[in-house]
């Protein structure tokens, strides 16, 4: 790969007066803590399920094929919320788009307490479609449907949010941030849900988990508008924002995105890695409990270490490449360097399932998780370097149906695996040699990331 400094030219004199100006205001990064905090509630809404796994297979006599299912139907909503998400947030923009997006996957979180009430009736009707199952397979496979839908447009909007609200510098870093939400509801979710269903069942970890999305709304709906309309924005601020604008474009159309190799330089990367986040997700409380013996209320520490470190990466890994432009790297060499080193950091995890030491596995676990969100948010800032701001959602949107098909097909091939051999050594193996395969065909697409044709 050629990774090495291009030439870059000097910033103008505009630039550099808008960053001595950029300190008269820094409001954008509210709208960044906001970003951080609908990840942060999307993921604990997403975690709820596998955190009580164990517990609700054993209550209900669901086989590993039976969660295989559940987990698959969460995967195919998101996949097919990607299809119109992106071009929903680039028409409606984001104030609007997200807010409807929140509404749908809180209602949907909320609704799984009610899973066995409207099961039966699920079963009847996934049973006209080829699918037998039980009444609360049924009902959970509506309920994560459903949730799939709503939590598909997150993604898309906020990463439309940062690349109008952050001159391209920035974004990465603060892509990195908003990322990092993800890993703090990861790390919420094993603290609170465990506790909830204890304490007051397991119908109450959802209902309450659910019923965050709605105190978000509020801050959201009050606080946000576009930077140039913003009262809280000072003129210093906006020239900041604004210091590498682009022309004011239409969005770009679906047949022209697919068109477009740049398009699929990210639907590669989604493709290839997203699953592996999946995994994690998914399966590692499960992991935990069949290879090291931790039940719901043991889990806690490990998932938190888990996710704390992949904070760390999170940032990190925006830091490093925006941190290279400044010193005057070219977007293509300080992208793929810091994807780079996330590639090779994630080597490690592939030992994971062959350890019989909990506190190795997690450390090789942790690492992995952090070089993935490292990785992540390199990936997505790729989209608003690439392609005008008007386009970032329908592209993002894009790229997220290839990542989410992705999961759904290794989601199937996981439960397989475990349901024949019981063993998680092949799973990690291949999480482990994942992202350098991604890195390769990325840089084969596109060895040098210009910017998509207008």
């Amino acid at each position: 790969m050629t990774l090495g400094p291009v030439d870059v030219p000097a910033p103008s004199a505009a630039v550099t007066g808008a960053r001595s100006v950029a300190r008269t205001g820094h409001f954008r990064w509210y709208v960044c803590a906001l970003l951080f905090f609908a990840s942060t509630i999307n993921y604990v809404d997403r975690q709820v399920i596998s955190i009580l796994k164990p517990d609700l297979q054993a209550l209900f006599g669901w086989s590993e094929r039976d969660y295989g299912w559940i987990a698959m139907a969460f995967q195919a909503a998101y996949a097919i919320g990607f299809m119109g998400a992106g071009r929903v947030m680039d028409r409606l923009g984001v104030r609007l788009g997200l807010s409807i997006a929140i509404v749908v996957w809180s209602l949907s979180a909320m609704a799984h307490a009610a899973a066995l009430v409207f099961g039966p009736s699920a079963a009847v009707v996934l049973g006209y479609l080829g699918l037998t199952s039980g009444a609360s397979v049924a009902g959970f496979i509506v309920a994560r449907f459903a949730l799939g839908l709503g939590e598909s447009g997150n993604f898309p909007a906020a990463i439309k949010t940062v690349a109008e609200w952050f001159p391209r510098r920035e974004r990465a870093l603060a892509t990195g941030i908003f990322n990092a939400g993800t890993n703090v509801g990861a790390l919420v979710a094993p603290l609170a849900v465990p506790w909830l269903a204890v304490a007051f069942g397991w119908q109450a970890a959802f209902l309450a988990t659910g019923a965050l999305g709605f105190a978000w709304l509020l801050a959201w709906w009050v606080t946000y508008r576009e930077p140039a309309e913003h009262p809280r924005v000072t003129r210093g601020e906006l020239t900041y924002i604004q210091s590498d604008a682009e022309p004011a474009l239409a969005p770009t159309p679906w047949r022209e995105v697919v068109q477009q190799r740049q398009a699929w330089v990210f639907a590669a990367g989604k493709f290839m890695t997203d699953p592996v986040w999946w995994l994690y997700l998914a399966w590692i409380p499960d992991y935990l409990h069949r290879n090291h013996g931790l039940n719901l209320l043991q889990l806690g520490l490990p998932m938190i270490v888990i996710y704390l470190v992949a904070d760390v990466g999170s940032v990190a890994g925006g830091w490093l490449s925006s941190s290279l432009l400044k010193r005057g790297w070219s977007v293509n060499a300080a992208r793929k360097t810091a994807m780079l080193a996330c590639a090779l950091a994630v080597l490690p995890v592939m030992f994971a399932g062959m350890t019989s030491h909990l506190w190795l596995a997690v450390a090789l676990i942790s690492v992995a998780a952090a070089a993935h969100q490292g990785w992540s948010c390199n990936l997505f800032t790729l989209t608003s370097d690439m392609f005008p701001r008007q386009s970032v959602g329908s592209v993002v949107g894009f790229g997220g149906v290839f990542g989410a098909v992705a999961s759904v097909l290794v989601t199937y091939v996981t439960a397989w695996v475990l349901q024949v051999t019981g063993s998680y050594v092949p799973i990690f193996v291949v999480a482990g040699l994942a992202y350098l395969v991604a890195l390769g065909v990325i840089h084969a697409i596109s060895p040098r990331l210009e910017p998509a044709p207008r």
